[in-house]
């Protein structure tokens, strides 16, 4: 009988640590439009509208090399949830986003689902996407 009370126990904890490990996924961006295969691309990965396009410790940043006027860049062990990309083509390799006068990027850049802002960057609802898969999303830069 203790053997199995033992064992009952053993995998009801089991199930209840699986069931407490929260599920991850990857995802892959794919970037094209570029006109040359100088620089990298920066990419920052957001997860709420209150922290789209700033700073913030749950920002997740990758680079990419660009080859073939292409670049591809992969975000591993995300939790599910929505999320929203900006990123720019550095083609002079001095790490930043060179602008013009008033921040007009002078620079090739995009965001997720190659939205487009008026006057300005896109809106968060724009650019979000679902993460509940692994995926790969494509974004084309201006």
């Amino acid at each position: 009988m203790k053997k199995i009370l033992l064992l009952l126990a053993i995998i009801f904890l089991g199930t209840f640590s699986l069931q407490a490990q929260e599920e991850t996924f990857d995802l892959k961006v794919e970037i094209t439009g570029m006109y040359t295969d100088k620089g990298k691309v920066f990419l920052a990965l957001y997860n709420s509208e209150a922290t789209f396009l700033k700073k913030s410790e749950d920002t997740k940043g990758a680079n990419a090399i660009v080859k073939d006027k292409r670049a591809i860049a992969i975000f591993k062990g995300l939790k599910k949830g929505e999320y929203a990309i900006s990123l720019f083509h550095d083609e002079n390799d001095n790490n930043k986003m060179d602008t013009k006068i008033f921040g007009i990027p002078k620079e090739p850049y995009g965001f997720s689902n190659d939205a487009k802002g008026f006057m300005g960057p896109p809106k968060f609802k724009d650019a979000k996407f679902i993460v509940d898969t692994n995926k790969t999303i494509t974004i084309k830069v201006n």
